[in-house]
């Protein structure tokens, strides 16, 4: 994953350019006063990153691997 740090004034003036510059490999960071304040990131980086906090889910994948009850990548998607 890479980053990108920009100041608050550097956003506030290319805020179009900084979003499209936002994808699933890079976050922005935003500055104030010379501190990293906050995060922009990809919304689909931002779901998967929530699933993976979620206590459910990571019980079903947890689940899943003991009871070998899953595909293999090679058995989903075959020679695509």
């Amino acid at each position: 994953m890479r980053t990108k740090t920009l100041t608050v004034s550097e956003l506030r003036g290319n805020l179009a350019d900084a979003l499209d510059a936002v994808n699933n490999d890079e976050v922005l960071i935003v500055t104030r006063r010379g501190k990293k304040e906050r995060a922009i990131i990809d919304l689909d980086r931002l779901e998967d990153l929530l699933a993976a906090s979620n206590p459910e889910y990571l019980k079903t994948i947890r689940e899943a691997r003991e009871s070998k009850d899953y595909f293999s990548h090679d058995e989903v998607f075959g020679d695509i």
